[in-house]
């Protein structure tokens, strides 16, 4: 998985998360990448620094994983024109935000890829929904066009 910086026509800069670089022009062509903010469908791709994910002493993981426990490194490479910190601050705010609210929604577990495909479908009811998804069936969902948001697990939720 690559994740790679985009700008609309609005100046509205946002990270998208692909499965290869060929996903970028393929979702764009098709109409599928939409600006988080202003909803433009207008939007190039700007240039970034190679996203790496790490564990313990700066040793390198392959890309892809398998299972539920899949984890995507979020740390800033420093090659977007907010600063670093505020970046990372925001980060934490959104996902302190989101584990607040998750009351709101319905914990699905590990069947959140076909529940979410069966609510696009209309196969069953519209709802907010959260749970685990592995790197794979997030990239699948997001080829599909149906719009889903990976965050990171919270602390508690580690041990």
């Amino acid at each position: 998985m690559i994740v790679v910086d985009l700008i609309c026509e609005h100046e509205h800069r946002f990270e998208g998360w692909f499965a290869h670089g060929d996903d970028v022009e393929s979702q764009q062509r098709r109409g599928l990448l939409t600006c988080a903010i202003c909803g433009s469908h207008d939007m190039r791709r700007l240039p970034s620094a190679p996203h790496v994910q790490r564990s313990g002493a700066g040793q390198a993981q392959p890309e892809t994983q398998s299972g539920p426990t899949d984890k995507v490194d979020t740390a800033s490479t420093g090659a977007s024109s907010m600063a670093n910190g505020e970046a990372q601050h925001l980060l934490q705010l959104l996902v302190k935000k989101l584990h607040e609210n998750a009351a709101k929604s319905e914990d699905v577990g590990e069947d959140f890829a076909v529940e979410v495909r069966r609510i696009h479908f209309g196969d069953a009811e519209e709802r907010a929904i959260r749970g685990l998804a592995t790197a794979k069936d997030v990239t699948s969902l997001l080829d599909e066009g149906i719009s889903v948001l990976p965050i990171p697990v919270a602390k508690e939720d580690l041990h």
